[in-house]
């Protein structure tokens, strides 16, 4: 079963990382905020498994496959670079900046799992299998970071707000 808390609190952070980035570079927008939650929730594509198997795409491609490597460093750059392609050349750079910067969160989340081994997954994959040390923080089924990551939504919300109605109102002024 898909953990639902789990996913939410990428996204969730993937909204605060990328609107405390909007607050601090006056050029980024909501799309761009957009950007970063789409990263932030990109290594969980693997979950593409539910409706294609593994076994499935292996027998239509006639090899073995497998959706797993999504979920590390090599697939993180991977879907970040053929993400870009689907956008104008001249925003690519930024489009691979924001979205990378959201699975990295989405990677850190994980290392902090609780895991039965006490080691988290092999995040550096392809270029190395060492498996770094779990944080032992929570499980992907607990409710507790969806919660925490939901107030400090609702906080950075507020904040970006309060400043988008004082820039307006400066700039009101000034014409």
């Amino acid at each position: 079963m898909i953990a639902v808390t789990d996913v939410l609190t990428h996204v969730i952070v993937g909204y605060v990382i990328g609107t405390l980035l909007s607050i601090r570079y006056e050029r980024l927008r909501r799309a761009h905020v957009t950007l970063v939650m789409v990263g932030a929730l990109s290594p969980d594509f693997t979950k593409i498994d539910l409706v294609l198997p593994d076994e499935f795409v292996g027998y239509l491609l006639g090899i073995p496959f497998s959706w797993a490597p999504l979920h590390v460093l090599g697939g993180t750059i991977v879907v970040t670079l053929f993400g870009s392609l689907l956008f104008a050349p001249e925003y690519r750079r930024d489009i691979i900046v924001l979205v990378a910067i959201g699975a990295a969160s989405h990677h850190v989340l994980d290392l902090a799992l609780m895991t039965p081994t006490g080691y988290s997954y092999a995040v550096f994959w392809p270029l190395t299998e060492y498996r770094l040390p779990s944080g032992g923080l929570y499980m992907s089924s607990d409710r507790w970071p969806a919660l925490v990551s939901g107030l400090c939504a609702v906080l950075v919300w507020a904040v970006e707000r309060r400043l988008s109605v004082r820039r307006d109102a400066r700039s009101a002024s000034l014409d």
